[in-house]
């Protein structure tokens, strides 16, 4: 075979692969995949715990998407309960603020809960429990 032949052959062959690769498109899978929007679960954020003189005051907001209910508190002292309480939230008040009078100082917890779920747990230690 002459050696001016041979390139030109090769050009012959790969040029129609090339062209026939070039026209590869993703025709069913999106190139960028649709925005996912997560559903998380409602959450419990800046909850705290403090006395103020003879009262003890539990101040939390709840984030996320919820349908509306009751936010409650269970209030104990060391493994003893002392007391409950409730407010409704809804898309417009989110924050809830709770108080419990307890004179004594003590070694305190206030559960949180939403719709039947414990959210979260604040504490407030005065004395060893």
């Amino acid at each position: 075979m002459p050696a001016f032949l041979r390139p030109a052959l090769l050009c012959a062959l790969v040029l129609p692969l090339g062209l026939g690769l070039g026209g590869c498109r993703y025709n069913f899978v999106p190139l960028l995949p649709p925005v996912v929007a997560p559903n998380l679960p409602p959450r419990v954020t800046d909850a705290s715990l403090k006395r103020d003189g003879d009262q003890l005051t539990v101040t939390a907001t709840v984030d996320g998407r919820f349908e509306p209910g009751y936010l409650s508190v269970n209030w104990f002292d060391s493994t003893r309960a002392i007391g409950s309480d409730s407010v409704y939230l809804d898309a417009s008040q989110r924050t809830a603020t709770f108080n419990l009078t307890a004179p004594d100082q003590g070694a305190y917890r206030a559960v949180l809960s939403f719709g039947g779920a414990v959210m979260r747990q604040v504490e407030l230690y005065e004395v060893l429990p």
